[in-house]
């Protein structure tokens, strides 16, 4: 652990670093003013930088800056602040130690150096400073562990909002997403618009290609149908099985019916083959559109409600359409 003395006598400095020497303190430094201090400890640089000092050893009387002065300046960069500072002085005036305190020096010693008291007085100086480094260590250890715990929770939650097999939100995600736009909505009395897309006859595309195949149908609808979104707001999610829904707020009924198109003909480009379906060699999605302004005697339940009454219509009137739901 190094030592650093600060005393403008050179015969104060030698005397003092051989004592220190001699009980075993092989790392001393000096400085002969608070300036010289003051350079060793890094305390010009902009922001912290590491220091190898562990005590500082000060004489009081000292030119250009006295002791006292330079302890307080020391104590109040947050950097250094926890450096014991034993003050060395050649009286024990109650008002110079007082200031000295003040000043956020630990301890005193007085002149002429006493060798069992500087000894004494080191140690339990060093023996402090080593445990604030325990303790600085602890914490930033428990900083670090609380910042991976609340990462990783982060994590948890993002997961936990997402389909696993698609990527996009989940079921659990699209319905609190879901209630906040619609009190919104009623709220303000603004539009929202909801979608509710099918694959059609998907049941014979996993009967023809196998289940792997099928979730890989289902990763490519629904990013097809994700890069149709591009407002911040807008949502899609998988509502299960090979049932999707998409959220657009501040959206009306004529806008939502261009954006079901264009996913539509989206999935249509993915091109991806479906020899089963009656309704055409590539895989399709039947659209169902509900939405309005929102008020508040409406229920969050009623556009749900309309718009898989209005995928029901598209299924059975042919599939691979869009269809609104009627008021």
């Amino acid at each position: 652990m190094a030592i650093l003395i600060v005393d403008d006598s050179a015969d104060s400095r030698v005397l003092v670093k051989r004592l220190l020497e001699k009980n075993g303190f092989s790392e001393v430094i000096t400085a002969e003013t608070a300036f010289a201090a003051f350079d060793l400890l890094g305390m010009d640089q902009p922001a912290c930088v590491s220091t190898r000092i562990d005590l500082i050893l000060m004489d009081v009387i000292m030119p250009d800056m006295d002791g006292i002065e330079a302890c307080r300046l020391i104590k109040a960069n947050r950097c250094l602040k926890d450096i014991p500072i034993i003050v060395i002085t050649a009286s024990d005036i109650t008002e110079t130690l007082e200031r000295a305190f003040t000043a956020g020096a630990m301890d005193f010693i007085t002149k002429p150096v006493k060798p069992l008291e500087l000894k004494a007085r080191v140690l339990s100086a060093l023996k402090i400073k080593y445990e604030i480094d325990q303790r600085k260590a602890r914490e930033a250890e428990l900083v670090k562990v609380l910042e991976e715990l609340e990462n990783a929770n982060r994590e948890l939650s993002r997961l936990s909002s997402l389909d696993g097999l698609t990527g996009i939100a989940n079921r659990r995600h699209f319905e609190q997403i879901y209630d906040m736009e619609w009190r919104r909505a009623a709220r303000t009395g603004s539009e929202l618009s909801v979608l509710f897309l099918d694959l059609d006859f998907f049941k014979y595309y996993n009967d023809t290609y196998g289940h792997q195949e099928g979730d890989d149908c289902l990763k490519q609808v629904a990013a097809a149908a994700g890069q149709v979104l591009k407002r911040p707001g807008d949502l899609v999610a998988r509502y299960g099985g090979e049932e999707f829904v998409v959220i657009l707020p501040e959206t009306s009924i004529a806008g939502a019916v261009e954006v079901a198109e264009a996913i539509r003909q989206a999935i249509e480009r993915c091109n991806i083959p479906h020899s089963a379906s009656p309704v055409a060699a590539h895989v399709t999605v039947s659209v169902g559109v509900a939405g309005g302004r929102v008020t508040l005697a409406d229920k969050p339940s009623d556009f749900i409600a309309r718009a898989d009454k209005a995928l029901y219509e598209a299924k059975h009137s042919g599939r691979n359409r869009v269809k609104v739901a009627e008021c």
